[in-house]
């Protein structure tokens, strides 16, 4: 078992903090580090699990801290930004060397920043926002007309 060095240490408890199995942790380190290191090794760094019942407070702490902000949704995934899976859209659509993947990718980028996948629906009359409740908006029913029938 190498010694490991603050950094690696950080990292491993973080990523375990955002419920990473110790083998994609390990992968992780390995693709970050170039440092080799067991899963046994990296559980040792979860004060959730009986091999990191005696991991240091310090680490303890990082861990709950990390987990509290990643369960809150405090930590960004950066999937969820428009702005992000843009960048990648634009990166892929300059990869590609086909024409009708190309034109894919335009139109993936065109729903999603189009919000084609949201559940929001625009009042333009009260200028307000509403978002669906139940299954009468796939009916073509208003909320209103839903209430009335029952």
């Amino acid at each position: 078992m190498a010694a490991l060095k603050e950094p690696v240490k950080i990292f491993i408890v973080q990523a375990l903090a955002c419920r990473d199995t110790p083998q994609q942790v390990v992968d992780h380190v390995k693709q970050e580090f170039d440092i080799e290191i067991s899963r046994s090794q990296c559980q040792a760094y979860d004060p959730t699990k009986y091999s990191g019942k005696n991991l240091s407070e310090k680490y303890v702490q990082l861990f709950n801290e990390t987990r509290k902000k990643f369960d809150d949704g405090l930590i960004d995934i950066p999937i969820a930004s428009k702005h992000y899976r843009m960048r990648q859209y634009d990166k892929l659509l300059n990869k590609v060397k086909n024409i009708p993947m190309a034109l894919k990718i335009m139109e993936q980028a065109a729903k999603d920043s189009g919000g084609q996948f949201t559940n929001k629906i625009e009042n333009s009359i009260k200028n307000e926002i509403s978002y669906p409740s139940g299954l009468g908006h796939f009916y073509g029913r208003k909320s209103t007309d839903s209430e009335s029938s029952s």
